[in-house]
């Protein structure tokens, strides 16, 4: 919520015609008193002459000086007041259709400030790079690149994504959690398939040479499960040992995704800043690529209380829990997948009842920083109960019912801002 002020122009006070109805309601009274005034005093004082008192020295210079009648003094000073009362809320409700009939324009640099609340968490920005290209349309109806058409061959050395992404993968590797687990490649080249776009040769610790697919998503989208399946069954024909899907962003579907047969599928998450790649140096320094690995997930039936049949948080004793085992990666060294523990892991969201369509958070646990706990309390400036926070400071969820779709969703978020999802189906 912002404050808002009225956009007033020339224009809008031009077209609101409630202007003159309100000013001709109130000539209506004023005309009366001006004519009596003036009759009073002696005067032929016109609306923008008449003073605010009846002192000589506050009248126009234009204007004649009033001559008050003897006795006459309390009359005139009443009908002097009632005109400019009249005045004055003649221009009050001007004002108010002016400002009523303008367009608003919303203050986003202040927002409503709710006093009763207290902030736990600090102001943050959301950024994006613009990824607009302009496209022209030529006498079929059919879009084209107006800057390819320009210059070809300068627009196709300047946004050649696919190069450029190679380029600083060949420099970068990709990064997973843990440094050690970092993939150098030993060469990557171009590879003409239809789904893999170059193939790259590393080496795992006992240097047995293993052979990568890479499959690099559209620069400005998500991939999709469908692309990651398609590019694995190409791995697989050509005898590939793992690919290596490079996007900015994922579906959800395809977070479920990470094998097809004997070949793993590693999804690497792009830095932002791989969008100005063309503007920026491959000198391998930062994650540009990080993988973060599948959750390992354990879903259970909630501990009943025998002499209620309820569960311990009072709900029924059909209801489930979730508890976060750690996290399963891909190790390069040795080609296999070892299952980390929650050390990695900064919080965890659950949605209960997930619809296949959107994330939306109904649980919220937090494992991460140094005594959280602490930093609550300092923030909040008060006590906080011990034993609610220990229920959000938990690998092990609080008991809620089956969900009502067949299924829940399970985010996870790493100290590097990275998120991986699974979904799990509940009987």
């Amino acid at each position: 919520m912002y404050e808002r002020v009225p956009h007033i122009t020339l224009k809008s006070i031009a077209n609101n015609t409630e202007i003159d109805t309100i000013y001709d309601s109130f000539q209506e009274k004023l005309e009366p008193l001006r004519s009596e005034l003036n009759q009073l005093l002696g005067t032929q004082w016109e609306e923008w002459e008449i003073p605010r008192s009846l002192d000589a020295s506050t009248a126009p210079a234009s204007a004649p000086s009033p001559t008050i009648p003897k006795g006459e003094e309390v009359r005139a000073e009443k009908l002097l007041a009632q005109w400019w009362k009249y005045r004055i809320a003649r221009q009050k409700e001007i004002d108010a259709s002016i400002a009523a009939k303008a367009d608003v324009e919303y203050l986003y640099d202040k927002p409503y400030e709710d006093k009763s609340k207290v902030r736990v968490a600090g102001p943050f920005t959301v950024e994006s790079i613009s990824p607009h290209r302009m496209l022209g349309v030529d006498e079929q109806g059919n879009p084209f690149d107006q800057l390819e058409a320009e210059d070809p061959a300068t627009h196709a050395e300047a946004h050649d994504f696919v190069e450029l992404i190679l380029n600083n993968l060949r420099k970068s590797g990709v990064q997973q959690d843990k440094k050690a687990d970092k993939i150098s490649f030993d060469s990557l080249e171009v590879f003409p398939g239809r789904y893999i776009v170059a193939e790259g040769i590393y080496r795992e610790e006992d240097g047995t040479r293993r052979r990568a697919a890479i499959h690099i998503g559209p620069e400005f989208g998500s991939i999709g499960r469908p692309d990651l399946v398609e590019a694995a069954r190409e791995a697989a024909d050509l005898g590939m040992d793992v690919v290596i899907a490079c996007g900015f962003n994922y579906d959800a579907q395809s977070t479920e995704f990470s094998r097809l047969g004997r070949i793993p599928v590693l999804k690497a998450r792009m830095n932002a800043d791989l969008h100005m790649a063309q503007d920026l140096a491959a000198t391998g320094a930062g994650n540009l690529f990080v993988i973060f690995g599948e959750p390992d997930i354990e879903v259970f039936p909630a501990v009943p209380d025998v002499s209620s049949g309820k569960s311990p948080d009072g709900t029924s004793g059909t209801d489930i829990q979730v508890r976060v085992l750690g996290v399963d990666i891909f190790d390069p060294r040795t080609g296999k997948v070892r299952s980390d523990d929650v050390d990695g892991i900064a919080c965890w969201f659950i949605d209960t009842n997930y619809n296949g369509e959107a994330f939306f958070v109904r649980h919220a646990y937090f494992l991460g920083a140094n005594d959280p706990y602490q930093s609550l309390k300092t923030t909040l400036k008060a006590e906080v109960d011990r034993e609610a926070w220990e229920t959000l400071n938990s690998d092990t969820s609080r008991p809620f019912p089956k969900p009502e779709t067949g299924r829940i969703a399970i985010k996870i978020i790493n100290h590097l801002g990275d998120e991986v999802m699974k979904v799990v189906r509940v009987g």
